[in-house]
């Protein structure tokens, strides 16, 4: 993250990037740790808790505050290239992140060689956007900025929308908002991540990105981050609250009040709703307003895994898997018990679950800081921009 003209990080960016990598470490240690990982889903509100739906739900903050900081770190690298030079290499970049999730990343999350059937999840849908942006940053500022927000703001009105059967067309729909399984030939893909709407968050992120420029005012950036904060959490409450538009789940009463205020939070992910994006976006810039000044040991600590993104993603993902590897055996279990990933018995309370999250945190940091270090120190190496 730098400034234009000034080669300074900034500091609230890789503070937010950085907790969001943390919480997002959460998530995949319950899903191979925790008990009920197999068998529930945390924001099934007939079968979930408080605790694990709001364990949950504090990980809905990650995918679109990463693709939005994306979307920045675009804007400032476009600083220092030109425009053929930044495309090229979101283009070059988008094309080895999704070759990254069908090798390197798939394998980490099943420790299985199968190249027939294929997962199109966050990372794929972050190479994807980054891709569609190599073609929009030739646009104008406002073009860009406008088709962000028609996409974000817009994309609900197609939920009604369907393609059926498993035609070129259907597969194409899924692609871009539905989530579901396509058929190519032999290959069998399920897109986890539709990417329309994904990629107005990535095109407004660069949009966010002419707030950092060297000679905008610092407490101007801070009121309009405020404001336009404020705004979008506005927005969502009052169209959560209408049950109108913005999200194909609507909320409704429970059987009690804070199940009734879950149901409330309970958006859709898979494509992310207006109000879901609203719900997540909206806090993380008034995050970005008020941390500008945040430097403390513990800060800086956090900030190291929001320099290095990838390579934490990549670490962490290997790390929990193995741990659960070594969970399997000590309770009793074999590797080839998860293939139908219903286990029974097996895994950790939310509050182990909780401590297995804390350890794994606790022993990336050092690798981390050790890869921050060595990227700074060989900036040369154009390499390593892509991990």
């Amino acid at each position: 993250m730098y400034m234009k003209s000034i080669n300074v990080r900034i500091q609230s960016i890789d503070l937010l990037r950085g907790i969001v990598m943390i919480v997002m470490a959460l998530d995949h240690v319950r899903d191979f740790f925790h008990t009920e990982s197999f068998v529930i889903d945390p924001t099934d509100l007939s079968k979930t808790n408080i605790a694990l739906f709001t364990t949950r739900w504090a990980t809905h903050f990650c995918a679109p505050i990463f693709m939005f900081l994306a979307g920045t770190s675009a804007f400032f690298m476009g600083q220092k290239k030109s425009k053929k030079e930044l495309s090229g290499f979101l283009l070059s970049r988008g094309l080895w992140l999704i070759f990254m999730e069908l090798t390197i990343i798939s394998f980490g999350w099943s420790f299985k060689l199968d190249l027939l059937n294929l997962d199109l999840a966050v990372i794929w849908a972050l190479g994807a956007c980054m891709i569609f942006l190599s073609g929009l940053v030739w646009l104008p500022f406002n073009a860009i900025l406008i088709i962000g927000l028609l996409l974000v703001f817009g994309h609900n009105s197609l939920d009604t929308f369907h393609i059926s059967g498993n035609s070129i067309p259907a597969f194409v729909w899924k692609i871009f908002h539905e989530q579901g399984y396509g058929n190519i030939g032999s290959f069998k893909i399920f897109v986890f991540y539709p990417i329309l709407s994904w990629i107005g968050v990535m095109a407004l992120g660069y949009c966010l990105g002419v707030l950092y420029v060297s000679d905008f005012d610092i407490s101007k950036r801070k009121k309009i981050l405020n404001t336009i904060g404020m705004s979008v959490i506005v927005i969502f409450i009052i169209l959560r609250f209408s049950n109108i538009y913005g999200d194909a789940e609507l909320w409704s009463k429970q059987s009690c009040f804070m199940f009734t205020v879950l149901s409330f939070l309970n958006t859709s992910k898979y494509p992310p709703s207006l109000l879901y994006l609203c719900m997540t976006i909206g806090p993380a810039l008034l995050f970005l307003a008020y941390s500008e000044n945040i430097k403390t040991d513990f800060s800086n600590k956090i900030k190291i895994f929001g320099r290095v993104p990838m390579f934490f993603y990549i670490l962490h993902l290997y790390l929990i898997h193995s741990g659960a590897i070594l969970l399997l055996y000590f309770q009793g279990f074999n590797f080839t018990d998860t293939d139908n990933n219903v286990v029974t018995n097996y895994g950790l309370n939310l509050q182990m679950t909780y401590l297995v999250w804390i350890l794994v945190i606790i022993l990336l940091y050092p690798f981390c800081k050790w890869y921050d270090l060595y990227k700074s120190s060989h900036k040369e190496n154009k390499w390593l921009s892509y991990l």
